[in-house]
């Protein structure tokens, strides 16, 4: 008896130190992989252990995806040495709701007998530039507003032009704008900003600093005007749907608190809130997985290294989940 307790034991001890082990490799690949260089052998203690934290439950998480009990994988990413509250104060911002309806143009409703396609990805039509990333600044809405605005360009003239979030995060802070650079801001106020001054400037000419800085803004250098911008009518992912079918890419708010290690697959999450929104991103399409559902294709902007080479999959027609059709706004070229 003392002997079968003892290998039990030991084969438990060897179970623990295997994982133990796998723990202390995927550690060390994290810090070459993304360059995390820390301060203080006590912060770099502390990054460790949150890491171990978030890789424990990225594993119990994609144990569940693996058994067909969830829709999408997590993974390790550049945020994974961060808790959910450093990620949220570092990336997310409040989408403030009213004070985007206060700035409506125009509203868009689909028509009765409107049938948009089963599926489209504005990507495979060239009407998309590459991912972006926004670094450690509360920028979203910035790559929101570009997003949108060089996808319905390039519906309109056919040239694809990347363009300046900088200078949205230096230039639309004053009223009537009210931006916060890299403490948050309004895809509806940015295209304000953009049809008030004449313009924004291409990428080339006033590229991305992830900071705020004073406004450099040229004349010489626009890249894209508006004319007027719409938002889609009464939460409705039907209307998102036909805005991104026959207009072009649409800014979004969501939702984004468990996002943080997201890898693949369609992002179902029951706890999302409809109306607390803190992330702005673009949808660029939507389809059908045969095993996660409906869902839309969304433009991220925290570089390739997070989700699917930059993009989630987000479920679609579950009763607008995440509030992705709270505040979907397009420009008007």
């Amino acid at each position: 008896m003392k002997t079968i307790i003892l290998f039990v034991a030991l084969v438990g001890y060897a179970q623990a130190l295997s994982y133990s082990d796998v723990l202390e490799e995927e550690w060390n690949r994290f810090q070459l992989d993304y360059t995390k260089f820390y301060q203080t052998e006590d912060e770099a203690l502390l990054r460790r252990l949150i890491f171990e934290d978030n890789k424990r439950m990225i594993d119990n998480h994609n144990r569940r995806f693996m058994a067909g009990l969830e829709s999408y994988e997590m993974g390790v990413n550049q945020f994974t040495d961060l808790l959910p509250k450093e990620f949220q104060s570092l990336m997310l911002s409040s989408l403030n709701i009213t004070e985007a309806e206060g700035l409506i143009d125009f509203r868009y409703s689909a028509p009765r007998d409107v049938d948009p396609p089963s599926s489209i990805d504005w990507r495979t039509k060239g009407a998309v530039t590459p991912v972006k990333n926004q670094g450690d600044c509360g920028s979203c809405w910035a790559f929101a507003t570009t997003g949108t605005l060089e996808g319905q360009t390039f519906v309109k003239t056919g040239r694809l032009v990347s363009l300046s979030e900088q200078n949205l995060v230096d230039c639309s802070n004053d009223p009537p704008y009210n931006n916060g650079g890299c403490d948050g801001g309004l895809t509806l106020s940015s295209l304000k900003y953009i049809m008030d001054n004449g313009g924004i400037d291409t990428e080339s000419s006033y590229p991305y600093k992830g900071i705020k800085q004073a406004c450099q803004y040229n004349g010489r250098n626009i890249g894209a005007t508006v004319q007027g911008f719409v938002m889609v009518n009464d939460k409705s992912e039907k209307y998102v749907a036909a805005a991104t079918a026959f207009y072009g890419p649409v800014s979004v708010g969501v939702d984004s608190r468990g996002m943080q290690s997201y890898k693949g697959g369609v992002y179902n999450n029951l706890k999302c809130s409809e109306t607390k929104l803190d992330h702005a991103m673009v949808v660029v399409g939507y389809g059908n997985d045969k095993s996660g559902g409906d869902y839309w294709l969304v433009k991220n902007s925290w570089g390739t290294t997070w989700g699917e080479n930059g993009y989630i999959r987000m479920s679609r027609n579950r009763n607008n989940q995440c509030g992705i059709a709270t505040i979907a706004v397009f420009p008007i070229v």
